[in-house]
C-alpha cells in the first residue's frame, strides 16, 4: 500500500501540552526562509479541531498572518473555546514564537445538518491528472532550455530541490519563456503525497488547509510577468468547506486573481472533487512588491 502521508505522520501531528495547548514542528520551509503560511493554518486548525467534539465539522476559519514566523523554533498554538451551542461552536487560535502571537485564526463548526436549499457553480473542463504532466516533469522539460538564463535556471533547480509533500500537476502553466502579461488564473490538480484513508473529515480539512496556500498569491503575478518581486507574503487567509472529500485524491484547484493595487493582491479558489462538486472554497490578500524596472528575458 501507499506510504502514510507525511502531512499526517508529521506536518499536522501536534504535541498537546496541556488542555488547550499544542506545540507544531516544521517539515517544509520554502527558500524565502519563513514558515511556509499553509503549514500554520493546517497547524491551527489541527488544534481547534481538537477542542470540539467528533461529530462537529469545520465549515469556516478567517485567519491573519501578523508577524513572520521564525522556522528555526517551534510554534505554540493556545486555542480560547469561545463558544459551543447546539449547532454552531467557535474556537480561537493564537500562534505564538518568541512569546508573541504570530498568526491569529477563528475556525466554526457545525454538527450536520440537511437543508432542501443546494446549489453551486459548475467544474471548468479540463483533461484528468493522469494526461498532464507533474510539477517536477515540467521543469525537467525547462530546464532543457539550453538558452535558459543561469538566474532562471538556479530558481527552477531550487524548487526542484524543495521536498514538499503535495503532488501538483499544472493544466495551465506559465510559457516560461515568456514575460507577456497572462490572465490572473491559474489550475492545476492537487493532493496530499501518501495515505490518508477514510478517518475524521476534520483532518482532510486540516491537509486541504495546508495545500491550499500552496502558489495561491502567485497566480497574482500572471498578469505582471514583466517585474521581478522583491517580496511577497499572505496577510490573511479564509476558507470555507463544504462537503465531504479526500486530501489524499486528486481534486482541481482553480485560482484566480480579481484585484491587484496598493502592493496588495486579492486571490479567490475553489478546490473541485473530480466528480465535478465543489468541496472548498478559498480567498487570500497578500502584500507584493515588485522592482520598479522591467526584468530582462528569460532567454
Amino acid at each position: 500500500g501507499d506510504l502514510r502521508s507525511v502531512l499526517i505522520t508529521s506536518v499536522l501531528n501536534l504535541e498537546r501540552l496541556e488542555l488547550d495547548l499544542f506545540r507544531g514542528r516544521h517539515y517544509w520551509v520554502p527558500a524565502t526562509q519563513r514558515l511556509f503560511g499553509g503549514q500554520i493554518v493546517g497547524q491551527a486548525l489541527v488544534a481547534a479541531a481538537r477542542a470540539v467534539s467528533r461529530e462537529e465539522q469545520v465549515h469556516s476559519l478567517h485567519c491573519y498572518f501578523v508577524r513572520a514566523g521564525d522556522p528555526k523554533v517551534p510554534v505554540l498554538y493556545e486555542v480560547e473555546r469561545t463558544r459551543t451551542g447546539k449547532s454552531f461552536s467557535v474556537r480561537s487560535v493564537k500562534a505564538i514564537q518568541h512569546g508573541k502571537p504570530i498568526f491569529i485564526c477563528q475556525a466554526s463548526f457545525q454538527l450536520s445538518q440537511w437543508s432542501p436549499l443546494q446549489h453551486q457553480f459548475t467544474m471548468p473542463t479540463v483533461p484528468p491528472p493522469e494526461e498532464l504532466l507533474t510539477q517536477e516533469e515540467l521543469i525537467q522539460k525547462y530546464l532543457q532550455e539550453p538558452n535558459l538564463a543561469e538566474r532562471y535556471r538556479k530558481h527552477l533547480n531550487k524548487i526542484q530541490a524543495e521536498d514538499v509533500p503535495i503532488d501538483i500537476k499544472p493544466v495551465n502553466p506559465p510559457d516560461m519563456f515568456s514575460l507577456e502579461p497572462q490572465e490572473p488564473k491559474q489550475l492545476f490538480w492537487v493532493r496530499a503525497r501518501g495515505y490518508i484513508g477514510e478517518v475524521d473529515m476534520k483532518l482532510h480539512c486540516c491537509v486541504a488547509a495546508y495545500i491550499s496556500d500552496y502558489a495561491f498569491l502567485g497566480t497574482a503575478l500572471r498578469r505582471h510577468r514583466q517585474h521581478r518581486v522583491r517580496f511577497m507574503v499572505s496577510l490573511d487567509h479564509s476558507m470555507w468547506f463544504h462537503t465531504p472529500f479526500r486530501a489524499d485524491h486528486w481534486m482541481l484547484y482553480e485560482c484566480e486573481s480579481p484585484w491587484s493595487g496598493g502592493c496588495r493582491a486579492l486571490v479567490q479558489g475553489r478546490l473541485w472533487r473530480r466528480d465535478g462538486v465543489l468541496a472548498v472554497t478559498c480567498a487570500q490578500e497578500g502584500v507584493i512588491r515588485v522592482e520598479q524596472t522591467p526584468t530582462e528575458s528569460k532567454l
